[in-house]
Order: structure tokens, then sequence, then C-alpha cells
């Protein structure tokens, strides 16, 4: 996928670097008692000195020179940077109120505007939160009707699986669509069929955006927007992605305002236009461009973390054949033929421990979605504004080599004992932690456990013949393996 090509990247640098010098040169942000960090140039900051593709590679060498927590300018804009397994946790569970925010991020904002949840702040992002919250606890991650939605799905999935008869084929399109019908199935009442045109289309436009979104032409843009906004690039092309994909969402819930039954909700959607109806203090936040956003955010969200784990999970069972024949071994000790359900798990500490390193390992969101001080704080001896744009940085937390052995390995003795029993592992923050945490998180656990077991008790993975099993994690905001191919054969 194109990220930039790198002549053009080149020049963009330098028109940015010449209309930002007249536009923001004199431009000074001098806060007293700051964390240390490397020295910015002009205009530039310390871009200079970043690796664009993956900032967080940067970061994690920069902490060993500047200690857990450290500052680092991008153009004008200075940031903190948070690494470390206590140091973060600190942040955004002892500090949580005071770390709460979202910092303003031009191409965010841009397809945004500041509704839904991920990207809105104050009391629109409590409202939202709290709604979206209690709404997915009532039509999903409490019941147990969940389970069985998303066992249904795992069959789909596994006949889906099983059409390609042991030959050659490119997963993330598939695990995308059984991942996202979940959430679907939650927000809209419905599934979509894996071939459904609309359905891979809105899937497409948002692993496009997510691609995008951490590449280093939209690092320049959040730099300079006011200079970027009127040139070509990616930026241009996650705005209209976006805008696309919000008219479908306007146009579904258009079709649930007309056959609304106030006394039938069936979906988050429904419950949202109830809401609306309601006379209350917070009816003011119940508006259509937050429920746009909502969905929007419950898709994308929904979709990329899960699916992109469980791709992760299935590359690393065919790179480490004898850990995929240890999880079978398990699968068919507890449950057999029969259909996977949660309480298994406890059941089953060798394939819990799988799991929980494939979160580790593959590391999904490296830098964590930006936080922002909601107010003044000092924090380890250091004097943060309100509005300071921070990074809890989650691959510091994943990889630390002082709460786990073999941080760079795939080692699911992480999370078992010496004597095979599953133990936790408190550096274990796949979703973060504090008030900002994942909304989904359960959800997300259910899915990754049913789906993988599912997926392993009715096949054996191994790579197309010939095809070499690449660790390299994707550029983007999140960061899935790359595409690869893979051979499910049927154990049944």
């Amino acid at each position: 996928m194109f990220l930039g090509d790198p002549v053009t990247v080149l020049l963009t640098v330098v028109l940015c670097l010449i209309l930002a010098n007249l536009l923001y040169g004199r431009k000074r942000n001098n806060f007293k008692n700051f964390p240390p960090g490397p020295k910015p140039l002009p205009v530039i900051g310390n871009i200079n000195i970043i690796n664009l593709k993956r900032p967080y590679l940067t970061y994690l060498e920069l902490w060993k020179k500047y200690g857990p927590v450290f500052s680092i300018q991008i153009g004008g804009q200075k940031m903190v940077v948070l690494c470390g397994y206590e140091t973060v946790k600190d942040a955004l569970v002892n500090y949580a109120e005071e770390f709460s925010e979202r910092p303003k991020i031009p191409i965010f904002r841009d397809i945004s505007k500041e509704y839904g949840v991920l990207f809105s702040h104050g009391e629109n992002w409590k409202v939202m939160r709290r709604f979206t919250l209690s709404t997915l606890r009532d039509f999903g991650m409490g019941r147990s009707s969940i389970e069985d939605r998303i066992n249904e799905e795992c069959d789909f999935l596994v006949e889906k699986f099983k059409s390609y008869k042991g030959k050659p084929f490119e997963n993330t399109m598939i695990i995308n669509a059984a991942v996202a019908n979940i959430i679907v199935s939650i927000v809209l009442g419905h599934r979509f069929d894996y071939q459904d045109p609309i359905f891979l289309r809105l899937m497409s436009l948002i692993n496009e955006n997510i691609r995008l979104s951490g590449s280093p032409t939209v690092m320049l843009y959040n730099v300079f927007p006011s200079v970027m906004r009127w040139l070509p690039g990616s930026h241009k092309t996650i705005a209209k992605n976006a805008a696309e994909n919000q008219r479908f969402i306007r146009k579904t819930f258009t079709k649930h305002r007309d056959k609304l039954d106030v006394n039938d909700q069936r979906t988050l959607v429904d419950a949202f236009l109830v809401k609306q109806q309601e006379k209350n203090v917070n009816v003011q936040y119940f508006h259509d461009e937050n429920l746009t956003m909502i969905v929007s955010n419950l898709f994308a969200a929904g979709m990329e973390t899960t699916s992109s784990t469980i791709r992760w999970g299935l590359l690393l069972m065919m790179k480490y054949p004898e850990i995929q024949k240890n999880v079978q071994n398990e699968i068919e000790k507890v449950i057999g033929q029969s259909q996977p359900q949660t309480e298994h798990r406890k059941s089953m500490p060798y394939t819990d421990a799988v799991l929980h390193e494939i979160q580790r390992f593959g590391n999904i969101v490296p830098m964590n979605l930006p936080h922002a001080t909601a107010q003044d704080v000092t924090f380890r001896g250091y004097f943060l504004p309100k509005g300071t744009f921070v990074i809890p940085l989650l691959t510091s937390v994943l990889y630390d080599q002082t709460h786990f052995e073999k941080p760079h390995e795939f080692y699911p003795q992480h999370f078992l004992d010496s004597e095979g029993n599953f133990v936790k592992n408190e550096a274990f923050l796949p979703f973060s932690a504090g008030k900002r945490s994942c909304a989904g998180e359960n959800l997300a656990k259910t899915e990754l456990f049913l789906f993988f077991t599912s997926l392993l008790q009715n096949f054996t993975f191994q790579a197309s013949p010939g095809e070499e099993l690449d660790l390299t994690p994707a550029v983007g905001i999140t960061t899935p393996p790359l595409p690869y191919n893979i051979c499910a054969l049927s154990r049944t």
C-alpha cells in the first residue's frame, strides 16, 4: 500500500520547512521543569531523528538515554513519552483523571469532529463512553447470547477455511469479516456475508485508513496542518474514506429510526435513538453526529485489533508448530469435538498462556492511543501543563524486560509457572489502563478465545510451500502482521 513516495515525502518536507518557518518560526514552548529530551531543531523539532514509519522504535532507544519520562518535539508540538510498566501504570491508574484527555490531532479532528468515544473530549466523551459501555453490556458483553453469536460466526469461519481444501490463501479480509460481524450484530442487529460487496468496501476503507494514519505523510500533516491541508497526500485519502464510511452509517440508522420500537430495543443504534427522545440533562449529547462516530469507532476498533491479534496467532502457530500442537492437545483433552465455551478457558492454562503471549508479542497498538493532561499535574518530579500531549508507550510495557524474561521472543512461559499453571503478569496491558482503556476489552477476550480455539480444533496451520514466515509488523496506527498465505489442513 502506498505510504508516501520517498521523493514526494522529501519535497513535502522541504516545502513544509519553508512555509512553516514563516508560520511557526517565532513560536516557543518553554515549560519550567519539563521532562528532558533531545534538543529540537527549529521548525522540524526532532523529526530528523525519528523513525517515521515506526516511531515507537525511536522512543524505546530514547528511553535508554533519558529515562522513563522524557520529551520529544514533532514540529512545534512538544510531547511527553512514558515508558515501562511502573511509569505507565502510575500515570493511567494512579493519576487517572489527570491523564484522561485526548490531544487534538488534526487528522482525527478532521474525520471525527471530536464526536464519538475515541477522540472526543470533556463531558461529551464521558457521556458517550458511559452510554457505550452500558449498551455493550446490555446487548452483548454481559450475556451468554454474545457467546452464541461468536460461536455461530466461528462456524461460518471454519466453513470458509474448509472451502480452500488445504490450498494457500490470504486470510486478512476473511478474519476481518468474521470479527466485524460480531460488533455489527450488536450495533446493527445482523451479520454480513463474507462476500457482500458493501461489507468488503467498508472493511477496505477502515483498513486503508488505519494503515495510512501511521504513515510519514500523515505525521507531517499533523505537524503542519495549515500547510499540508492544501497539498495532495494520504490525509486527503483518509478524509475521503471516512466520509464514505460515515454516509453508510447515517443511511443505516435512518432505517432504524423509521422502524424504531421503544419497547423492543435490539441494537446499540436503537438504544441511542431512544435516548434522543428522552428529556434529561444529557440529551444534548445524543445527536446524530455522536451516533455516527460511535458506530464508526466501534466498527473500526471492534474489527481491527481483534482480527489482527487472531492473524498474529495463526502466523505464530505456523512459525512454532510445537506450540500449535501443544494447544491442540489441550483442546482435545478439555473440549474434544464439542463447541468451545468460555468456561473451558479456566481448564486450559497452556492455551490461555499462548493467547496472552500472542497479545503481548503482537503488540497491536504499540504507541497506545495518545493521551493529554486534563489539568496541570506534577508527575514523577516533572511539571506537565494542562493539555500536554502524552504517549503512554504500550510497547515499553509489553516488552518490559523487568517483567518479561524474554521480551523479544514468543515465549508462552511468561504466563506459566514451573508446574504449568497459568499465572497473571501485571505488565500485561494490551488494552491499556485507566479511564481511556479499551471499552470492548471483555468482548475482545471472549472473541479471541472462541475464534482461536475453534480454528485450532478444526485445523492445523502451515505456511504455503516455499513461503518465509515474516514476523515484521505492518506500518500503521495499529501493527498487524504483514499479509501472508496460509494452509488450513482439516483435522476432522
